[in-house]
């Protein structure tokens, strides 16, 4: 919907409704990008779409597998490269892993990265050299916690799969990455903490300061700091970064590698 005709390449990009993608998308636009949003909710896409004649947007469930050939149908009316896709799908927060209903697990991996394949099957036409699959994961994919289950497992299937990504794709010269945000101050970061509040018997303030304790700078990672990165693997060097992890966590890990 609201296919604009500009010779701008293409970012398709499920998440851009979000606190975190909505700045990821706007700073795509501003790269030169035009920006088709997925996503399932037609109003919410709508709202975005609305303030630029650079974004338009297809309505889809990423997480299941209609989505792919409805894609496919969009990009085939625009006929334009893929210079980018972006994977920012949220998971539902479901509390710890000695709460979380086993579900929750596999709806979180069928939306990463189950999500993340279909979105690969529907563009793979209009991938060329330079191209880029980004998926963002985050931190707790790398740091186990007791307080985060789906967001820990998925996230962490999620950074596997992109390194096969950048095997099975390193060939064509398109490349696979991997952006891991530590915890941004958000709606979503607000359910985390409520669930380890809860669990804990502690106020969420208090959990909020001990997530900023965690960071060597005592902060939260900024959306704009995380459409910084992302729009960083635009640039033709960032083919050094086949395959990698970009941690943007605020000093937050503290393992090597």
């Amino acid at each position: 919907m609201g296919m604009q005709n500009n010779n701008r390449e293409l970012v398709i990009m499920v998440g851009a409704t979000g606190a975190l993608g909505e700045t990821v998308a706007r700073r795509l636009v501003a790269s030169g990008l035009h920006v088709i949003a997925v996503g399932r909710r037609e109003e919410e896409l709508k709202k975005l779409v609305a303030s630029s004649e650079h974004m338009s947007y297809c309505i889809a469930d990423i997480g299941d597998d209609s989505a792919i050939e409805i894609i496919k149908s969009v990009l085939d009316q625009h006929q334009k490269t893929v210079r980018m896709v972006v994977h920012a799908a949220g998971v539902p927060v479901a509390g710890g892993v000695l709460e979380a209903n086993p579900l929750a697990l596999s709806q979180a991996i069928n939306i990463k990265a189950g999500g993340m394949l279909r979105l690969h099957r529907a563009v793979d036409a209009y991938l060329v050299r330079g191209s880029r699959l980004v998926a963002v994961g985050g931190h707790y994919g790398f740091e186990p916690t007791a307080y985060a289950a789906t967001a820990g497992v998925a996230n962490a299937g999620l950074t596997n799969l992109m390194r096969q990504f950048s095997w099975a794709l390193g060939e064509r010269g398109i490349t696979a990455h991997l952006v891991a945000p530590g915890p941004a101050d958000t709606e979503r970061l607000r359910n985390v903490a409520n669930a380890r509040a809860a669990q804990r018997g502690i106020s969420v303030e208090e959990v909020f300061d001990e997530l900023k304790e965690e960071s060597a700078i005592h902060a939260f990672t900024t959306p704009d700091q995380v459409a910084w990165g992302i729009c960083l693997l635009l640039a033709p060097e960032a083919d050094a970064m086949a395959g990698s992890s970009l941690m943007l966590d605020s000093g937050r890990r503290r393992g090597l590698p």
